[in-house]
């Protein structure tokens, strides 16, 4: 497969700083170099599309892994914050960013899946491929096991930007890319025990709304192409 994992880092810093200012659009291009026009009034914070771009014809899909990035000096301010129990080490860090990797990929996997399009591992020329990232990740209270009884209280689990470019798997043209950030704020100024157990569901529900952004995208398309094939011209 010829289009790369996103891993360049000054990359993932250009969008890293996108995302800072995620909500002042009116400082972005309404075009992008890469000829991608800005859509407006979608579901995700900020999207781009290649003019006339039709997910329509598209079944299945590529997933490729997702790059997961922590906001700049996370590690830093966990070190020095007095919610933390215990110190993260470089291990702890890369484990986080591991499973939350493997959790996208199978919340997305199974939103695809029971959506109807299968998830594949091979281009075709009705096959999509998607391209993600997680970018200033902040886990608010990251859960490590300690010695005794030890909790700590948030009011939120914390937050996370999802990046992510979709593809022609066959042509490899950019078609559309998207950013959006998203906080995790249920309890709203409520405190409660925050652990792995609730980070994780905390995580799932900003991931499922993710997926079900992109499920709908390819399902409005596919309806849209329907509708139009069974519409008889008003002259006949």
């Amino acid at each position: 497969m010829f289009i790369r994992v996103l891993t360049n880092t000054a990359v993932l810093l250009t969008f890293a700083s996108l995302s800072a200012g995620l909500f002042a659009k009116e400082e972005l291009p309404e075009v992008t170099p890469d000829g991608l026009q800005r859509v407006q009034d979608s579901k995700m914070a900020v999207v781009y599309a290649q003019p006339g771009a039709d997910l329509a014809g598209y079944t299945s899909v590529i997933l490729l892994d997702a790059h997961v990035a922590f906001r700049k000096n996370w590690e830093r301010d966990q070190r020095s914050s007095s919610m933390t129990t215990s110190r993260l080490n470089s291990k702890d860090i890369e484990g986080i960013k591991t499973r939350l990797a493997a959790e996208f990929d199978a919340v997305f996997r199974k939103a695809l899946i029971d959506g109807g399009y299968p998830v594949v591992t091979e281009a075709g020329d009705n096959v999509l491929l998607i391209r993600p990232a997680i970018i200033n990740l902040d886990v608010n209270a990251p859960d490590k096991p300690t010695a005794g009884i030890s909790r700590t209280y948030t009011s939120s689990a914390g937050e996370m930007t999802l990046y992510v470019e979709i593809y022609d798997s066959v042509t490899g043209d950019l078609i559309a890319k998207a950013l959006d950030r998203k906080a995790d704020n249920r309890n709203g100024q409520f405190y409660t025990w925050t652990n792995s157990v609730t980070n994780k569901a905390a995580a799932d529900r900003i991931l499922k709304g993710w997926a079900q952004i992109l499920l709908d995208a390819l399902n409005e398309a596919k309806n849209e192409k329907e509708s139009a094939q069974w519409t008889a011209p008003a002259n006949e």
